[in-house]
């Protein structure tokens, strides 16, 4: 089969290599898909830059945790049933070498939830790590229901399907944008209030629009470089999911904390409880079905151009997701 992959860490346009290697067959448990569409996250740039973590977990790396496709083989224990069901991939390639940066993915049955007709291999295969980041940070703290929820970023592949879940959940969306065309873009997505964090004083708009209050639950992907803002922004008693670092170290005062008593939630999609992801699949196919999710644009790329795809994410291209096509 046609993969791509890494043997060292290092930029993408020296250490991808794009060839054939031998294909694979599911075991017990496991589906073999037929990838129509990759995508690329942060995190996948994470593991082949060294920037996160440094060392090979595995020789060989076939990269990317999230795809989209069709099963075409079931292992022992699945119901042949499957075999021809429309698929999105997630955690594909978590604690495995093998992701879905080749023409066929084979990973345990669970990973491969039934993607709706009304979506696209390519809208299929930009959900993974985002749908299930945002699911997980809207409601694990509990309801959301009548709290205003401010979304940092709320036009990022995470955040946008944040601002979506949470006005869905009955909440008051509040959502930081970096341009007025991002604002549009995620008041379409469902965001009651856009603030443009480039030319306003978030922590002033946020006291304008809650009558001082803040919001309860707040979804931060950039820890350290937003920590000291926290006391302008969040309640009392308020909640702050934290699902992105942003930098080494984030500072907020003692003494705030103290009386204001925050509650600060620091969440891995990879490592949640088994049934957010039941849950999360669940509500996907409950609100794709009916219409009721918008995707961002994705950016399309051949498997032969997968470096530029990596440079792509790695630039930071908020507003846009960058997908493998295979022909």
């Amino acid at each position: 089969m046609k993969a791509a992959w890494y043997e060292e860490q290092g930029d993408p346009a020296k250490v991808f290599k794009v060839g054939e290697l031998p294909d694979q067959m599911p075991g017990p448990g496991e589906v073999k898909v037929k990838i129509r569409a990759s995508g690329v996250n942060p995190t996948d740039t994470y593991t082949r830059s060294g920037s996160r973590r440094r060392g090979m977990p595995f020789e060989r790396i076939v990269p990317h945790q999230d795809g989209a496709g069709v099963i075409v083989a079931a292992g022992e224990g699945v119901p042949k049933q499957r075999i021809g069901e429309r698929v999105w991939l997630f955690m594909a390639q978590w604690q495995r070498a093998f992701g879905t940066a080749a023409e066929f993915c084979v990973l345990p049955s669970e990973r491969a939830a039934k993607l709706p007709d009304n979506c696209s291999f390519t809208e299929g295969a930009s959900l993974g790590v985002p749908w299930l980041t945002a699911h997980y940070a809207v409601l694990c703290d509990g309801p959301v229901a009548g709290r205003t929820v401010l979304v940092a970023g709320g036009t990022g592949a995470v955040g946008y399907y944040a601002v979506q879940i949470a006005k869905h959940e009955g909440s008051r969306v509040v959502a930081t944008v970096g341009s007025a065309e991002k604002g549009r873009l995620a008041r379409e997505a469902g965001a009651d209030e856009v603030i443009d964090f480039r030319a306003e004083d978030v922590g002033a708009r946020i006291a304008e629009l809650t009558n001082g209050k803040g919001a309860d639950r707040l979804l931060e992907p950039h820890f350290a470089k937003n920590a000291p803002l926290f006391p302008k922004m969040l309640a009392k008693l308020g909640t702050v999911i934290v699902y992105g670092a942003g930098g080494t170290e984030g500072v907020i005062p003692a003494s705030w904390g103290i009386q204001n008593q925050p509650t600060i939630k620091f969440i891995y999609m990879y490592e949640v409880p088994a049934q957010a992801y039941v849950r999360a699949v669940a509500d996907f196919e409950r609100l794709q079905s009916a219409g009721k999710v918008k995707h961002l644009p994705v950016r399309e790329f051949s498997l032969d151009q997968i470096a530029q795809a990596h440079e792509a994410v790695e630039k930071g291209n908020s507003g846009t997701r960058m997908v493998i096509v295979m022909t």
